[in-house]
């Protein structure tokens, strides 16, 4: 059942509050600012608690079911997290408390960046960052602010990018007034080293690159890609989205990466999307650490402090340092889980989207046969071909099973693509029910494959105008039915 907007529950002259009357004087706003009072609902307390109480409920999240969205690396976060940045010394310190009073603050970022280091294979990390797109812009600022000290940031225009990428690498590249320079992939799925050869000459900034690759594929190549990028005098740029598949196995700098960012969402079980805080930590190699955003966090004489001692730094990149809740988050995690916990969560992701591949690669085609890490890509090409049923109509099918739909049409390289990555803390018995599922639509969809154009049927909110929607969105109430 949909629910009501709240805007048509209201009712002219119903309160929740009751205010005292006001003990200063009435201060009129000046003429013409503002033309109308707001237009707000009237409702009551219980009205607005039943209200949002319903629409909390109709939210799908990772603790509710099945959560297999490909490249978000849709994590169960432990409510142990939860708990340690709830402890009233992290949660009530102020921002910009002074050193002297925030020393253990001060010493879980140290020891939270130093773990990172030796996560990633860098020298320092900034926690700044306040996602992994801010990530991204703080990481080609370095490589920016480092071609520019050694004087030929004007030649290196280039950035190069997979055409298997994330959206943000090449939106990232662009934004910064970089020229994008797509390099094409090979048979199995990973870079095509001859074309990345033809590519990279002199005014190449940087390589932008997810090792595994966005098809969850990881790039035999690596060794020979950072010989290729740096004989030419660039940068290689990790992004880590896909780190959860080798987190505690292999390092990004053991690899030949320069710089490197987390998703601390993605592989530290950080609280994931809807707007909210994030975090997206960025490490360097010891020749990048000057151009690191201040203040970075110093320890000497048993005490911590803030360095601003960094004249070549690309200044700050947030208020504050990060943000601290999530950070709290993802140390809490890390400690929990250990060295070899550490290692044992790449393993298990790698194990179940293996064994979902295995599954499904005999209902749908598999565009790149060969083993997957944490992730993987299927194609409903054949299926498309033989019954009108696309992607979309699977994604959407799925959702009437109590599940969430894979990532749709993405990577653009895969026709009718499906990205399926099912984390490591799935269990076998999940698994099976999210296969057994997908073949009950493929099953459909050969015996009726009209009734899956219709689908989802179950959800609170059924099948929609998808292009409309993103064409003309509606983004405020007018007091106008919309369908």
């Amino acid at each position: 059942m949909s629910e009501p907007l709240i805007f048509d529950r209201s009712v002219p002259g119903r309160r929740a509050v009751t205010f005292p009357a006001s003990d200063v004087p009435a201060t009129p706003l000046p003429p013409g600012t503002r033309k109308a009072p707001p237009a707000l609902p009237e409702v009551s307390e219980l009205d607005a608690v039943r209200h949002f109480t319903r629409l909390s409920e109709s939210i799908y999240s990772i603790d509710k079911g099945f959560y297999p969205l490909g490249s978000c690396t849709m994590k169960y976060n432990p409510k142990l997290n939860d708990v340690a940045a709830s402890l009233p010394g992290f949660a009530g310190l102020h921002p910009f408390s002074p050193e002297g009073g925030s020393q253990g603050a001060l010493e879980l970022l140290w020891q939270l960046e130093h773990i990172l280091c030796e996560v990633a294979g860098m020298a320092r990390f900034t926690l700044e960052p306040a996602a992994g797109a801010h990530g991204e812009l703080t990481g080609m600022l370095i490589t920016r602010a480092y071609h520019r000290h050694r004087g030929d940031d004007a030649k290196r225009r280039k950035v190069l990018i997979p055409d298997s990428a994330h959206g943000t690498n090449p939106a990232t590249a662009a934004g910064l007034g970089y020229e994008v320079v797509e390099v094409a992939s090979d048979a199995r799925g990973g870079v095509d080293v001859a074309a990345l050869r033809a590519a990279c000459d002199d005014s190449v900034a940087a390589l932008m690159l997810t090792n595994p690759n966005t098809l969850g594929l990881f790039d035999e190549h690596i060794d020979e890609i950072a010989a290729i990028v740096h004989g030419a005098g660039g940068l290689l740029y990790y992004d880590g989205a896909n780190a959860n598949a080798i987190v505690g196995r292999v390092r990004p700098g053991d690899m030949g990466f320069d710089i490197v960012h987390f998703n601390l969402h993605k592989t530290f079980s950080t609280p994931h999307g809807m707007g909210g805080p994030g975090a997206g930590p960025v490490g360097v190699v010891e020749s990048l650490v000057p151009y690191l955003p201040v203040p970075l966090i110093a320890r000497g004489d048993g005490r911590y402090s803030w360095r601003w001692d960094l004249p070549h730094s690309i200044g700050r990149v947030r208020a504050g340092y990060g943000n601290f809740g999530v950070l709290v988050r993802a140390f809490t995690y890390i400690l929990a889980n250990g060295r070899d916990g550490l290692e044992d969560i790449s393993g298990h992701a790698v194990l179940n989207a293996n064994y979902l591949l295995a599954r499904l690669g005999e209902l749908f085609d598999v565009p790149f046969d060969r083993r997957c890490m944490h992730e993987f890509v299927v194609s409903a090409k054949s299926l498309k071909a033989k019954t009108g049923v696309r992607a979309l109509d699977i994604g959407k099918a799925i959702l009437d099973r109590g599940m969430h739909a894979p990532t749709v049409y993405f990577p653009l390289v895969v026709e009718e693509a499906m990205m399926v990555e099912p984390t490591e803390t799935e269990t076998l018995e999940v698994l099976d029910a999210y296969a057994d599922a997908m073949a009950a639509i493929v099953a459909q969809a050969e015996r009726d494959p009209e009734s899956l154009h219709a689908a989802p049927i179950s959800t609170p909110v059924g099948r929609m105008d998808e292009a409309t929607a993103a064409r003309k969105p509606i983004v405020r109430w007018t007091g106008e039915a919309a369908n």
